[in-house]
């Protein structure tokens, strides 16, 4: 098994860089999705193709940049008065369930994994998340800031630190480790 170290960077710039080759060209798959916008990257169609989680369970909307050498990608979760989870999490009180938000930054992650050479077609599974702390609370109307940064990606473990959030106000955060169990495990 082949494991990098990932040394912390400092704070990448607020847009892609053009080296990390996800700009939206003029023509092609990316032209043709009539929901991409300006400073959109993926939208949910190609979040989709890259990840296998789908709705109700897709809780990563957009991803706004991906910048490969600093490790990192930031999407993001517009969260809506009707969510599935907001009818017992708590009636009349709606709040978005702190495992969902660490599940958000989580399948962000999985994206950025997914596109990495060699990783394309795997699906990981939580093996840790640790240092979670939870800032301020999640409600409808509010739009989450999913960023990781990965400090660690071999070909069957990796970890990030992830952030969430909103108004850059912090909602949570936490290290998020997985591992990519070998081929025929699940089935």
């Amino acid at each position: 098994m082949t494991e990098t170290t990932i040394e912390p960077s400092p704070a990448p710039p607020a847009t892609p860089s053009d080296a990390a080759g996800d700009v939206a060209p003029a023509t092609g798959s990316w032209a043709a999705d009539p929901l991409r916008r300006p400073g959109i990257l993926h939208t949910t169609r190609e979040i989709e193709a890259l990840i296998p989680h789908r709705a109700p369970f897709l809780l990563v909307d957009r991803i706004l940049e991906y910048d490969q050498a600093a490790r990192r990608i930031v999407g993001q979760k517009g969260v809506t008065a009707s969510e599935w989870f907001f009818a017992g999490h708590f009636p009349g009180l709606p709040v978005m369930p702190g495992v969902l938000q660490i599940e958000a930054l989580a399948q962000t992650m999985a994206v950025y994994v997914a596109k990495q050479p060699g990783f394309g077609d795997r699906i990981g599974l939580f093996a840790g998340i640790d240092a979670v702390r939870f800032k301020r609370v999640v409600v409808p109307g509010d739009t989450l800031r999913l960023e990781v940064t990965m400090e660690k990606l071999g070909s069957r473990f990796g970890r990030g630190r992830g952030i969430a959030t909103v108004d850059r106000e912090v909602a949570c955060e936490g290290l998020l480790s997985f591992v990519i169990p070998p081929a025929g495990t699940l089935g």
